[in-house]
């Protein structure tokens, strides 16, 4: 009896050590070797974007969170490894939902689409490329919360900075 539950042990440990393997879980470092700095001017405004200083908000929200998540640092152009430029294309709002009572809204959405590319400035070769990416979030104008479109944007600016430092991550 013990040989068949040590059989069993045995056997079921194998497959999940073989299944590990073929996964694609590791425990390296999910960013590129080599890339030690990334420049990251401020990011630009498509031409029917209206929206004060959101250009600077999206920058310091990436910057923020390529050095929370990668190993990079974030360095001047002149000395950096590579090159980070991105386009804030278009801001939409759009109602979600109005209270019955007041007929104001009660939810709206910020959606935000915007595009990047991620330069090796040594090769001139291109890391990534996105050319439209979309991120939505919500916001509540109403009382109690009573929040406004800045509230609700940060969030989208986020959200979207995290994504974009997803894609500096080396392909699978």
């Amino acid at each position: 009896m013990k040989t068949a539950y040590l059989l069993l042990a045995t056997t079921v440990a194998a497959l999940i050590a073989a299944g590990c393997t073929n996964t694609g879980y590791t425990m390296q470092d999910q960013y590129r070797t080599g890339i030690k700095t990334v420049a990251v001017p401020v990011w630009s405004r498509g031409k029917d974007v209206y929206r004060r200083d959101i250009e600077l908000r999206m920058t310091e929200a990436v910057i923020k969170q390529i050095e929370l998540q990668t190993k990079y640092k974030v360095a001047d152009k002149t000395g950096a490894d590579t090159l980070l430029t991105g386009r804030i294309d278009d801001i939409s709002q759009l109602v979600l939902s109005y209270d019955a009572a007041s007929g104001n809204a009660r939810e709206i959405e910020v959606v935000v689409t915007l595009s990047f590319v991620w330069t090796d400035l040594r090769s001139g070769k291109e890391l990534a490329k996105i050319p439209a990416m979309t991120v939505a979030g919500t916001y509540i104008p109403l009382s109690p919360y009573t929040e406004e479109f800045f509230q609700g944007s940060e969030t989208v600016l986020n959200k979207a900075a995290r994504m974009v430092v997803e894609q500096m991550a080396e392909p699978w």
